[in-house]
């Protein structure tokens, strides 16, 4: 789920990009809710390792 919610998300940015242009307000909200989403990717990708160190 969180991987498509990304993969969709890259797809409207690249759009916006194109459309609006890099530093448009649009797309860099945008390119800021991606960056959250991996964000969260990352940090339940490092929960089973750091379970396993323990």
């Amino acid at each position: 789920m969180l991987l498509q919610m990304i993969e969709k998300k890259r797809e409207v940015l690249l759009c916006l990009g194109k459309t609006y242009g890099l530093t448009a307000e649009v797309t860099v909200k945008c390119s800021q809710e991606l960056d959250h989403l991996l964000n969260l990717l990352s940090r339940t990708e490092e929960k089973p390792k750091s379970l396993i160190r323990q």
